[in-house]
Protein backbone atom coordinates (compact mmCIF):
# COMPACT_ATOMS: atom_id res chain seq x y z
CA UNK A 1 0.00 0.00 0.00
CA UNK A 2 1.22 3.44 -1.03
CA UNK A 3 -0.75 5.01 1.84
CA UNK A 4 -0.27 4.04 5.51
CA UNK A 5 -3.87 2.33 6.55
CA UNK A 6 -6.01 4.15 9.04
CA UNK A 7 -6.95 2.82 12.04
CA UNK A 8 -9.05 -0.53 12.54
CA UNK A 9 -11.40 1.46 15.45
CA UNK A 10 -11.88 5.54 15.35
CA UNK A 11 -9.25 7.46 17.11
CA UNK A 12 -10.18 8.80 20.80
CA UNK A 13 -10.08 12.10 19.55
CA UNK A 14 -12.26 11.42 16.61
CA UNK A 15 -15.91 13.18 16.42
CA UNK A 16 -18.87 11.18 16.64
CA UNK A 17 -19.54 11.20 13.11
CA UNK A 18 -16.46 9.34 12.49
CA UNK A 19 -17.26 6.64 15.18
CA UNK A 20 -20.52 6.65 13.34
CA UNK A 21 -19.17 5.82 10.04
CA UNK A 22 -16.53 3.29 11.21
CA UNK A 23 -19.83 1.69 13.03
CA UNK A 24 -21.81 1.50 9.63
CA UNK A 25 -18.91 -0.04 7.86
CA UNK A 26 -18.23 -2.79 10.41
CA UNK A 27 -21.61 -3.78 10.54
CA UNK A 28 -22.01 -3.72 6.73
CA UNK A 29 -18.79 -6.04 7.08
CA UNK A 30 -20.00 -8.45 9.83
CA UNK A 31 -18.44 -11.10 11.10
CA UNK A 32 -15.09 -10.07 9.28
CA UNK A 33 -13.26 -7.52 10.28
CA UNK A 34 -12.33 -3.95 8.30
CA UNK A 35 -10.80 -4.91 5.07
CA UNK A 36 -7.94 -3.16 3.49
CA UNK A 37 -10.02 -0.97 1.37
CA UNK A 38 -12.61 0.04 3.90
CA UNK A 39 -8.70 1.53 6.42
CA UNK A 40 -8.00 3.08 2.99
CA UNK A 41 -11.10 4.69 2.29
CA UNK A 42 -11.18 5.91 6.18
CA UNK A 43 -8.22 8.64 5.36
CA UNK A 44 -11.43 10.58 5.03
CA UNK A 45 -14.14 9.30 6.93
CA UNK A 46 -17.23 11.08 4.70
CA UNK A 47 -15.46 9.16 1.37
CA UNK A 48 -15.89 6.39 3.47
CA UNK A 49 -19.47 6.76 4.46
CA UNK A 50 -20.70 7.40 0.85
CA UNK A 51 -18.77 4.53 -0.57
CA UNK A 52 -20.00 2.03 2.03
CA UNK A 53 -23.61 3.20 1.59
CA UNK A 54 -23.25 3.00 -2.51
CA UNK A 55 -21.65 -0.44 -2.14
CA UNK A 56 -23.90 -1.50 0.23
CA UNK A 57 -27.05 -0.81 -2.28
CA UNK A 58 -25.33 -2.46 -5.18
CA UNK A 59 -24.65 -5.78 -2.90
CA UNK A 60 -28.04 -6.07 -1.24
CA UNK A 61 -30.62 -4.46 -2.91
CA UNK A 62 -30.31 -5.07 -6.50
CA UNK A 63 -32.27 -7.92 -8.25
CA UNK A 64 -29.96 -8.96 -11.30
CA UNK A 65 -28.78 -11.89 -10.28
CA UNK A 66 -25.64 -12.25 -8.12
CA UNK A 67 -23.78 -14.52 -10.14
CA UNK A 68 -23.75 -12.31 -13.34
CA UNK A 69 -22.97 -9.06 -11.17
CA UNK A 70 -20.24 -10.59 -10.00
CA UNK A 71 -19.09 -11.89 -13.40
CA UNK A 72 -19.24 -8.79 -14.52
CA UNK A 73 -17.15 -7.26 -11.48
CA UNK A 74 -14.55 -10.13 -12.20
CA UNK A 75 -14.25 -8.91 -15.59
CA UNK A 76 -13.78 -5.26 -14.55
CA UNK A 77 -10.88 -6.66 -12.81
CA UNK A 78 -9.31 -8.51 -16.13
CA UNK A 79 -9.87 -5.38 -17.52
CA UNK A 80 -8.34 -3.01 -15.51
CA UNK A 81 -5.79 -5.74 -13.60
CA UNK A 82 -6.90 -5.22 -10.20
CA UNK A 83 -5.82 -8.85 -9.21
CA UNK A 84 -7.00 -7.53 -5.08
CA UNK A 85 -10.59 -7.44 -6.57
CA UNK A 86 -10.22 -10.04 -9.04
CA UNK A 87 -9.41 -12.61 -5.89
CA UNK A 88 -12.67 -11.44 -4.00
CA UNK A 89 -15.05 -11.33 -6.52
CA UNK A 90 -14.38 -14.61 -8.83
CA UNK A 91 -14.53 -16.44 -5.33
CA UNK A 92 -17.73 -14.45 -4.92
CA UNK A 93 -18.71 -15.12 -7.95
CA UNK A 94 -18.45 -19.22 -8.08
CA UNK A 95 -20.59 -18.86 -4.70
CA UNK A 96 -22.84 -17.61 -6.15
CA UNK A 97 -23.02 -20.29 -8.43
CA UNK A 98 -21.42 -19.52 -11.88
CA UNK A 99 -19.58 -21.98 -13.56
CA UNK A 100 -15.88 -21.97 -13.66
CA UNK A 101 -16.19 -22.75 -17.62
CA UNK A 102 -17.69 -18.67 -17.81
CA UNK A 103 -15.54 -17.45 -14.97
CA UNK A 104 -12.60 -18.92 -17.39
CA UNK A 105 -13.89 -17.13 -20.41
CA UNK A 106 -14.24 -13.98 -18.23
CA UNK A 107 -10.32 -14.47 -17.25
CA UNK A 108 -8.91 -15.50 -20.44
CA UNK A 109 -10.13 -13.70 -22.99
CA UNK A 110 -8.84 -10.79 -24.28
CA UNK A 111 -10.44 -7.25 -23.96
CA UNK A 112 -13.51 -6.94 -26.71
CA UNK A 113 -12.88 -10.37 -27.83
CA UNK A 114 -15.95 -11.80 -26.31
CA UNK A 115 -18.06 -14.07 -29.06
CA UNK A 116 -21.69 -14.24 -29.35
CA UNK A 117 -21.58 -18.09 -29.58
CA UNK A 118 -17.91 -18.64 -27.08
CA UNK A 119 -18.25 -22.02 -25.73
CA UNK A 120 -18.63 -22.11 -21.57
CA UNK A 121 -20.93 -19.40 -21.55
CA UNK A 122 -24.46 -18.50 -21.83
CA UNK A 123 -26.41 -15.97 -24.10
CA UNK A 124 -26.84 -14.11 -21.01
CA UNK A 125 -23.24 -14.72 -19.93
CA UNK A 126 -22.12 -13.39 -23.15
CA UNK A 127 -24.42 -10.05 -23.13
CA UNK A 128 -23.03 -9.45 -19.44
CA UNK A 129 -19.16 -9.53 -20.82
CA UNK A 130 -19.91 -7.47 -23.89
CA UNK A 131 -21.46 -4.94 -22.52
CA UNK A 132 -18.71 -5.03 -19.02
CA UNK A 133 -15.54 -4.55 -21.89
CA UNK A 134 -17.39 -2.08 -23.85
CA UNK A 135 -18.50 0.41 -20.46
CA UNK A 136 -15.40 -1.02 -19.50
CA UNK A 137 -12.92 -0.01 -22.06
CA UNK A 138 -15.05 2.20 -24.95
CA UNK A 139 -17.61 3.45 -22.08
CA UNK A 140 -19.51 3.61 -25.32
CA UNK A 141 -21.38 1.36 -25.95
CA UNK A 142 -22.61 -0.15 -29.82
CA UNK A 143 -26.18 -0.02 -30.47
CA UNK A 144 -26.31 -3.88 -30.86
CA UNK A 145 -24.64 -4.52 -27.85
CA UNK A 146 -27.23 -2.91 -25.59
CA UNK A 147 -29.94 -4.25 -27.97
CA UNK A 148 -28.84 -7.87 -26.95
CA UNK A 149 -28.81 -6.87 -23.65
CA UNK A 150 -31.89 -5.75 -23.52
CA UNK A 151 -33.41 -9.13 -24.31
CA UNK A 152 -32.53 -10.18 -21.34
CA UNK A 153 -32.64 -7.79 -18.78
CA UNK A 154 -35.37 -4.98 -17.77
CA UNK A 155 -34.32 -1.39 -17.50
CA UNK A 156 -34.29 -1.53 -13.62
CA UNK A 157 -31.74 -4.22 -13.65
CA UNK A 158 -29.75 -2.70 -16.89
CA UNK A 159 -29.82 0.36 -14.61
CA UNK A 160 -28.36 -2.09 -11.95
CA UNK A 161 -25.80 -4.12 -14.81
CA UNK A 162 -24.39 -0.40 -15.45
CA UNK A 163 -23.97 1.23 -12.31
CA UNK A 164 -22.21 -2.08 -10.69
CA UNK A 165 -19.66 -1.87 -13.95
CA UNK A 166 -19.50 1.62 -13.01
CA UNK A 167 -19.02 1.58 -9.53
CA UNK A 168 -15.96 -1.19 -9.64
CA UNK A 169 -14.11 -0.16 -12.44
CA UNK A 170 -14.27 2.83 -9.55
CA UNK A 171 -13.30 0.48 -7.04
CA UNK A 172 -10.22 -0.91 -9.18
CA UNK A 173 -9.07 2.75 -9.74
CA UNK A 174 -8.64 3.04 -6.04
CA UNK A 175 -7.01 -0.33 -5.63
CA UNK A 176 -4.40 -0.41 -8.04
CA UNK A 177 -3.02 3.04 -8.28
CA UNK A 178 -2.41 2.73 -4.26
CA UNK A 179 -1.70 -0.77 -4.22
CA UNK A 180 -4.56 -1.54 -1.93
CA UNK A 181 -3.71 -4.90 -0.13
CA UNK A 182 -0.05 -5.02 -1.73
CA UNK A 183 -1.10 -7.13 -4.70
CA UNK A 184 -0.24 -5.24 -7.44
CA UNK A 185 2.73 -7.53 -7.96
CA UNK A 186 1.00 -10.86 -7.82
CA UNK A 187 -0.92 -12.89 -9.71
CA UNK A 188 -3.92 -13.13 -10.71
CA UNK A 189 -5.69 -16.87 -8.50
CA UNK A 190 -6.27 -19.40 -11.80
CA UNK A 191 -9.88 -20.44 -11.83
CA UNK A 192 -9.12 -23.60 -10.94
CA UNK A 193 -7.24 -22.45 -7.74
CA UNK A 194 -10.76 -20.74 -6.63
CA UNK A 195 -12.51 -23.72 -7.42
CA UNK A 196 -9.95 -25.72 -4.96
CA UNK A 197 -10.84 -23.24 -1.78
CA UNK A 198 -14.42 -23.09 -2.53
CA UNK A 199 -14.06 -26.28 -1.94
CA UNK A 200 -12.02 -26.64 0.29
Amino acid sequence: MRLPYAPSTPPADAPSSVAETYARIAARRRPRPLIPLDLTLLHSPPVANGYNAFVAALRTETIVPQSLLELAISRVAILTDAVYEWNIHAALALKAGLSPEALGVAKGTLKGNVQPTQEGLSEKETAVLRYTDEVTVDVKVKDNTFKDLKEFFNDREVLELTTVIAGYNAVSRILVPLDVGENNDKSMKTVQQLVDELKG
